[in-house]
């Protein structure tokens, strides 16, 4: 990896050298691409100093395992890249990026959604994500690990545990596990690898999923940008699903305007996903991001103090939350934004009839064991649905045809791809699996009409609100229902996790909207991010 390389332009490259000019543990994406357009660094140096960074940081050192595989192509996609510049056409020409692991590669890269019954499955092509990216020029580096399945294979998995690719940890707190060998302080599911990597500088920036959640969460845990975008803004072809209903996948980046230049690629009208036929966006999600955005906007804070048992979002925060969201506060109305404060809807949070189904927990490391979970109805109903055809239309070089496969692997193999059990799958391989049932239509319905229409949609139109703001991915589940975006950014840092003492580590904020407003929401957290400035590095984890 410490091959030297050579420049376009004739002078050598190291990949020393570039992790020292580009300090890739804070660099952010428009800074590479502005050094590789300058001739500063070469892709291919460039990607021998992430190569080195995953060898020591992820591999050894705190071994953050956030990295399931390299993709063995890599260094010679950017040799190839060594003579091309970033540019309109091709913005991320020469830039390495890692994939969530449930992102299909049409290459010698697996897709196993971290399943060990997936083990060595690839796919029949490219997922569109990845098309997209590849045409903008980007390195694809290898897959991120991830809460198996999406977090959707057992109850209580911990975040960031696949079968397949082990535990991920949190950089900033690495060493610190209970009893069972769990991080004390949560990498964050389900897109924990791609998070824990872009946080730790393993990568220029990551491509992450959501069903409610899952890009929320890590980017929250991590200190980093992610936007869950609105259901259709980009393709979901080619991403293992849990259910198309809600499913997304989105940027995760170290800045804002990264997650804009990145959203400026993913965000493309697809045929292979009808839901992108809808699609709304502006030409350039870059454009208007300044220090000035959030001045008249109208921000709903959903708390009411003086109704404390409807304030579901705010009310029961823990103290060092309080601190972070007071601030965050402070700082968007120092920028001119009005603060609207009050509940939202309780129709709206507490969830619609029928929209959750009973499940017994036999996960026998939960501390919860024995009693009953509740997921989504939508979720369990859709993802039988939408699995099998993943399987039957983009997977290939495996045996496994059905989530029935899947179960019946994993009860074969279950000292080791049932640490924490199937209890989801069981329960979703009990549906028809053609969505056909009265209580999935029921609950879809439900679903829309507690979330979207008397929630989110009552509570901005009341208040004539330009975006909500949440704490930490507390908002994911009712605009993650509704199907609408929302963006996360740095908001300060807590300590203390389980009742143990911790080093500090992240906590964000998330700004939610209505459909289509993620340039509006790009905009508020751009001037917050500027204001405030509250991203900081993991600890430990420098230039080599």
């Amino acid at each position: 990896m410490k091959k030297p390389s050579r420049r376009a332009a004739g002078r050598v490259t190291t990949a020393a050298e570039a992790a020292i000019t580009l300090k890739l543990e804070d660099a952010a994406l428009s800074q590479i691409a502005h050094a590789l357009a300058n001739g500063q660094v070469t892709a291919t140096a460039l990607t021998e100093a992430y190569l080195a960074r995953i060898e020591a940081y992820d591999r050894n050192g705190p071994a953050l395992n956030s990295v399931r595989a390299l993709n063995p192509d890599a260094l010679a996609i950017a040799g190839k890249l060594d003579g091309t510049k970033p540019s309109t056409r091709r913005p991320l020409a020469g830039i390495p990026i890692l994939l969530k692991d449930n992102i299909a590669t049409g290459d010698k890269q697996p897709t196993t959604a971290g399943s060990l019954a997936l083990e060595g499955a690839r796919s029949k092509r490219d997922a569109t994500v990845v098309k997209l990216l590849r045409k903008a020029g980007a390195v694809i580096l290898g897959k991120a690990n991830l809460t198996e399945f999406a977090n959707m294979l057992a109850v209580d998995m911990p975040a960031g545990y696949s079968s397949l690719g082990g535990q991920v940890k949190n950089p900033y707190a690495p060493a610190l596990t209970d009893d069972r060998g769990i991080p004390i302080v949560l990498p964050g599911g389900s897109s924990a690898g791609s998070a824990v990597a872009v946080a730790a500088g393993l990568c220029a920036a990551s491509i992450g999923t959501e069903t409610s959640g899952s890009l929320l969460f890590p980017a929250s845990q991590n200190g980093l940008v992610t936007v869950k975008p609105t259901v259709g803004l980009v393709s979901r072809a080619g991403i293992v699903p849990i259910a198309h209903s809600q499913d997304t996948a989105g940027p995760m980046t170290r800045t804002v305007r990264d997650a804009a230049m990145l959203l400026n690629v993913l965000a493309a009208k697809d045929p292979l996903d009808p839901a992108t036929q809808r699609q709304k966006r502006p030409a350039d999600y870059t454009a208007d991001l300044a220090g000035d955005a959030v001045k008249g906007a109208r921000i709903g804070v959903p708390s009411d103090p003086s109704d404390p048992l409807n304030d579901c979002y705010y009310g029961k925060l823990p103290p060092a939350w309080v601190n972070v969201m007071s601030e965050a506060i402070k700082v968007l109305e120092d920028l001119g934004a009005v603060i609207v404060r009050a509940n939202m809807p309780t129709p709206g949070w507490i969830g619609g009839p029928g929209t959750t189904m009973a499940v017994l927990n036999r996960n026998p490391l939960s501390r919860h064991a024995g009693s009953v979970a509740r997921p989504p109805v939508v979720f369990l109903y859709e993802l039988k649905h939408d699995l099998n055809r993943y399987l039957k239309d983009w997977a290939t070089n495996t045996d496994i045809k059905t989530i029935a496969d899947i179960v019946a692997f994993n009860e074969a193999h279950a000292e080791k791809a049932l640490r924490f059990g199937q209890d989801h799958f069981l329960a979703a391989d009990d549906t028809r699996g053609d969505l056909s049932e009265r209580e999935y239509k029921s609950a879809r319905a439900m679903d829309l009409l507690s979330a979207k229409t008397r929630g989110m949609d009552a509570y901005m139109n009341q208040y004539r609100l330009d975006a909500v703001l949440f704490p930490g991915s507390g908002g994911c589940v009712i605009a993650a229902k509704a199907g609408y975006p929302s963006v996360m950014v740095p908001g300060g840092f807590i300590s203390g996790a389980d009742d143990k003492d911790t080093p500090d580590y992240p906590l964000g904020i998330t700004f939610a909207g209505r459909a289509w407003s993620e340039h509006k929401l790009l905009r508020l957290a751009y001037a917050y991010e500027q204001a405030s400035n509250m991203r900081k590095s993991a600890p430990g984890l420098s230039a080599l």
